[in-house]
């Protein structure tokens, strides 16, 4: 079969197919750059004016595993949710993890097939395009780049806040050093991200293994610290708003996991690895809160713990008094893995937005190393305007908070659109994929899993606006109406821009030649 020229991809050298003699020139230049680059040049011209790379695709499933489980961002996200929860709920905010937890597990499977059939650096955007319509499409890419976009600085502004503890206990920073600490990690963020994937793959690595073996440690200190330590379990009468604005705060902290999704163009086995990545990351993530959450409930007063900015440092230091630095550094470690991941979903989103046009096309543009090095400087840069002006500007330091925590429900917004289309794709929006070749009797129970998911995510949101305002602040539900309002004006904005969607072909770099789209596992 000839290769479709609005596409893509590696051809290759010694393919069976018959081409025609205007093709001669096309398959020429497509080999010469695979064999001596590794990659080829896109179908289409970018605004830089000269044609676009692929890029490099290097993750194992070795590599996407900590990508996926670092984005989570496990003890960062007990570092800074523990203390509203036990707020909220106490010993029933286990109950809103577990609630919580279904919705997410089953929006994994979901990501899995989507990325099966559809792999892309878009992801979201990109499958409602195919399976139901642009117009969505634009919708959800403007509710991406929100959702993504302002969740950097409530991460930037506690690395800066956790180093500053680290290196200096007790000191109080003025403004100024506390910028610093957040240009240094949005610096050192920088380094990986724009030097290619397999450097972010081997500090991501390196960051989780620290997450990792911290969590042994800690669970085999507490375990050993029992008997001195642990406090009285009182359960009490089931508090149903409690456990609902519990489910606020958790819903939260479940993402992340399907960076792995947007890393699938990265991926050396773009159909297989991702969604299997990102199930082994949901599961993992969950497992650390299935230790942290209960030991920290179980070995720390529960008046200890409302509230409290740091639970994790209140539950070090019942363990072992005046080393603080012991925690301090794997949820710092936590908090920097999970800034440069964000980012690297953001900058990837924008590289197949502009690559298609939403955005400018000067977003494409990848370096030497091939990536989309002006998609990361950009998120960072504009990141770093948005921190600087919550940390010096005291009077818009409370309203940056607000929007900056609507970041949660856009993310739960982007889950309940991929269960959508996921709904549609297996009912008859597979018609608009034909090259998939899918036979939905074949997937009867993933399409209950994506209708489950839907109304589950649907829940949440309602939930999001109902009891957000107890959790996050009142005006909330403004922020994010006005926010929504802002993504249809994205879509309106860009009703006229793009063409067809870019397809990735989705080839295994070990493989020579590849017809048709494998089985689904």
């Amino acid at each position: 079969m000839a290769p479709k020229r609005e596409h893509s991809s590696i051809w290759p050298c010694n393919s069976g197919g018959h081409l025609r003699h205007d093709d001669v020139t096309h398959l020429f230049v497509h080999c010469i750059a695979y064999h001596y680059d590794g990659a080829v040049p896109d179908a289409k011209e970018g605004e830089s004016g000269g044609s676009q790379r692929q890029l490099a695709q290097d993750f194992r499933l070795r590599d996407l595993v900590p990508l996926s489980v670092s984005s989570v961002g496990p003890m960062f996200s007990v570092a800074a949710t523990g203390g509203v929860l036990a707020a909220q709920a106490g010993w029933w905010s286990l109950v809103a993890i577990a609630l919580c937890a279904v919705p997410f597990v089953l929006s994994a499977f979901i990501f899995r097939a989507l990325n099966h059939y559809m792999p892309h650096a878009g992801a979201s955007f990109h499958w409602s395009g195919r399976v139901i319509g642009r117009g969505l499409a634009r919708y959800q890419a403007g509710i991406l780049l929100l959702a993504y976009f302002i969740s950097i600085p409530p991460i930037a502004i506690p690395a800066a806040s956790y180093t500053l503890a680290l290196v200096a206990p007790g000191y109080r920073a003025p403004r100024a050093v506390e910028l610093a600490a957040v240009v240094f990690w949005m610096v050192f963020a920088a380094i990986p991200l724009l030097l290619g994937a397999r450097l972010t793959a081997r500090v991501t690595g390196a960051f989780f293994a620290l997450e990792v073996v911290s969590l042994a440690g800690f669970a085999a200190l507490g375990a050993v610290r029992w008997p001195a330590i642990h406090v009285a379990v009182h359960v009490g009468h089931f508090p149903v708003g409690g456990v609902l604005t519990a489910a606020v705060v958790v819903a939260t902290i479940l993402d992340g996991w399907e960076i792995s999704a947007y890393a699938s163009e990265e991926s050396a086995r773009p159909r297989a690895n991702p969604g299997t990545s990102g199930i082994i990351g949901i599961v993992i993530a969950l497992g650390f809160y299935a230790i942290l959450y209960p030991m920290v409930l179980a070995e720390v007063p529960l008046h200890a713990l409302t509230n409290s900015t740091d639970p994790l440092t209140a539950w070090s230091g019942r363990m072992v008094p005046g080393a603080r630095w012991l925690i301090l550094v794997p949820v710092l470690g936590s908090t920097a893995g999970g800034l440069w991941l964000t980012t690297f979903i953001l900058s990837r989103i924008l590289y197949a937005q502009g690559r298609e046009g939403l955005v400018p096309g000067v977003f494409a543009r990848l370096n030497r190393h091939r990536v989309p090095h002006i998609a990361v400087v950009v998120s960072l840069g504009a990141a770093f305007v948005v921190v600087s002006l919550q940390v010096l500007v005291a009077s818009l330091g409370s309203f940056f908070d607000l929007v900056l925590s609507a970041a949660g429900f856009f993310l739960l917004a982007e889950f309940f659109l991929d269960s959508i289309t996921a709904t549609v794709f297996l009912t008859v929006g597979h018609r608009r994929v034909p090259e998939a070749g899918i036979d939905p009797r074949r997937h009867r129970a993933l399409r209950v899993v994506s209708i489950v998911a839907s109304l589950l995510l649907a829940g949440l949101m309602v939930t999001f606006f109902v009891y957000g305002p107890r959790t996050v602040g009142n005006g909330i539900d403004e922020v994010i109406g006005t926010l929504l309002v802002a993504s249809l004006a994205f879509a309106w904005w860009t009703r006229h821009r793009g063409g067809a969607p870019v397809v990735f072909t989705g080839h295994d770099i070990h493989e020579v030649e590849q017809v048709g789209i494998p089985p689904y596992p």
